[in-house]
């Protein structure tokens, strides 16, 4: 059974105020405001170096700190525009990351976004707390 490329349904781009604890399969353009390399490993002759770089990501509506893994690392120059599709929110000590794990894309936009960055909406520095309600 073939599927027509063409009856694929387009992707609903979300903006980065929208974004909660624990939900995924978000749709986003960005642009990269910062990248900072925090871990570079070898594993040793021939094996596969892992990398992980936390990149301070946005859009006009807020900025969130983006972890970028391995190939994502070379992606996220300051001042690209990229495409995520498929992301999700991590929690890390209590405050949201953005990531997107092997079923989700990160590539670069075709065009450059035409929007400044919000940056005083960080959304990283707000500190959430799991709560249990009995009833």
């Amino acid at each position: 059974m073939a599927v027509d490329s063409s009856a694929r349904r387009q992707p609903t781009f979300t903006k980065v105020d929208q974004l909660r604890p624990g939900t995924h399969g978000h749709n986003l353009v960005i642009k990269v405001v910062d990248s900072k390399m925090i871990v570079q490993r070898g594993r040793g002759e021939g094996g596969r170096q892992m990398r992980i770089a936390e990149c301070l990501v946005g859009d006009e509506t807020g900025i969130i700190v983006f972890t970028a893994r391995n190939d994502q690392v070379d992606v996220m120059k300051p001042g690209a525009t990229i495409e995520l599709r498929n992301a999700k929110i991590d929690m890390f000590k209590g405050s949201m990351r953005l990531a997107v794990d092997r079923w989700g894309i990160v590539k670069a936009a075709e065009s450059p976004a035409e929007f400044t960055v919000k940056e005083d909406n960080n959304l990283s520095l707000i500190e959430f707390e799991l709560m249990t309600v009995v009833e």
